[in-house]
């Protein structure tokens, strides 16, 4: 489904929730330069392990592979550290900075499950202000798809997450974003095959613009062709 005709147009909202990776920035080839020397060092076949890092926890990513002798815990802090060393290439999502830019700073948030420091450096890298109310790794128990990172992200802008609409590009945000009980639309910029879904989908923010009515509420209006 595509944004154009769908049912969250005539909806209003009182606060934006993002994801950042893959939704607000393309950081894929910083990662996989990253995880590229980390699989050739494990003697894995790197093409194919590439396929698998993205949109999960670093430390379960490494896990999955049950090498021998590996610690987990360990080697997901090197990757961390190797990836804030390489921001090479990462850049924002075709209009995002401008959309960004137009919304009320207090009607907005960042939920990504990037630790802190990660997130920082990214944002910095692709020109994305850092927004008042972040959400990351470091702040919930347990990450996506469980929903408790949007949930904390509307409760911080103090508003009821059913009100909120979540900005999201992988499987995993967008079942926490529906167990939280938020409208969700899908940004397709960075995916390499049509994903299967019921949401609206987006490709990036150039044709969108975001309105505050009179009551303060916020909605998506597209831009003519």
């Amino acid at each position: 489904m595509s944004i154009r005709g769908s049912a969250i147009l005539a909806k209003r909202y009182r606060a934006f929730l993002f994801d950042m990776d893959g939704t607000l920035l393309n950081s894929i080839a910083a990662a996989e330069r990253v995880w590229g020397i980390w699989a050739e060092r494990h003697g894995l076949e790197v093409e194919a392990f590439l396929a698998t890092i993205h949109g999960a926890r670093a430390i379960d990513t490494i896990t999955r592979q049950a090498l021998p002798g590996v610690d987990p815990a360990a080697e997901a802090q090197w990757i961390t550290e190797a990836e804030l060393n390489d921001v090479e290439g990462v850049v924002a999502i075709s209009g995002a900075v401008e959309f960004l830019n137009r919304l009320p700073g207090d009607q907005w948030a960042l939920v990504t499950s990037a630790p802190k420091a990660l997130a920082l450096r990214r944002l910095h890298a692709a020109g994305i202000a850092v927004p008042a109310v972040l959400v990351t790794a470091e702040d919930v128990a347990t990450g996506k798809p469980d929903p408790a990172c949007y949930l904390l992200g509307a409760q911080r802008l103090g508003v009821p997450v059913q009100d909120c609409l979540v900005f999201e590009d992988a499987v995993v945000g967008i079942r926490a974003g529906e167990s939280a009980g938020a409208d969700i639309v899908v940004v397709t910029s960075t995916h390499l095959a049509p994903m299967v879904t019921a949401h609206a989908c987006i490709e990036g923010y150039e044709a969108l613009q975001a309105q505050r009515d009179a009551d303060g509420l916020l909605y998506l209006q597209m831009l003519a062709p």
